[in-house]
């Protein structure tokens, strides 16, 4: 799931500026999970604006708002309204995704986009992938270094931890020695002994496209 946080609304009011029109856009999927962007937010956030003097003059929920086609077709009705601006209540790449079907209508979030997270319970999440690309969890227990370690080690332990946690956190557990003893577990300590290389991020061309029908 990624997870989103509401930016202060001082800092969208501040986006929206001297806009008299606005619409809003919210997302079905994580945002609503996280209360950031589902039926309840969106009528938070009308009535923010109706009470600064703006009109708000449609609204919406993409079932994704990472998924294009679906957006294309929500974002008709939002169109037709004619708004100054659009507020989009997603992540960061449902923003970009609702902006390629916005007209001419800026497009502006109303959410910081913070990691893709696994829900321990109800209303928490903890950081679980930071889409490296180059993932090593076959080979670190299934717990990812990249996220559960400060210093990002796919080589480690660093051998600063203290009883078993983190010398930058004290409040986190080692990652290295919980994929010991997840490797231990499961009896594949060999794979604490080979060499992983670094991740080489400078190799990646940004922005990525991933297609399953293989090259354009």
């Amino acid at each position: 799931m990624i997870i989103t946080q509401k930016k202060p609304i001082e800092e969208v009011m501040a986006m929206v500026g001297n806009a008299k029109t606005v619409a809003i856009v919210g997302c079905g999927s994580c945002a609503t999970a996280c209360q950031t962007g589902g039926e309840p937010q969106i009528a938070e956030l009308t009535a923010v604006l109706e009470q600064a003097g703006k009109k708000v003059v449609a609204t919406t929920v993409c079932d994704y708002c990472c998924m294009n086609l679906g957006v294309k077709a929500k974002m008709k009705a939002i169109n037709a309204a004619n708004p100054d601006c659009v507020i989009c209540m997603s992540c960061g790449d449902g923003v970009q995704c609702v902006a390629k079907n916005a007209g001419t209508a800026p497009v502006y979030p109303s959410n910081d986009t913070m990691y893709l997270g696994e829900a321990v319970r109800f209303g928490v999440w903890e950081e679980a992938c930071r889409f490296c690309g180059q993932c090593v969890l076959g080979q670190t227990g299934a717990i990812c270094p990249i996220t559960q370690c400060a210093k990002s080690l796919v080589n480690g332990p660093c051998g600063g931890q203290k009883n078993g946690k983190c010398e930058v956190n004290p409040e986190n557990d080692c990652a290295w020695i919980k994929i010991y003893e997840r490797l231990q577990a499961t009896n594949q300590l060999d794979k604490l002994m080979q060499t992983r290389d670094d991740k080489g991020y400078a190799q990646v061309a940004y922005p990525r496209t991933i297609s399953l029908r293989g090259k354009k």
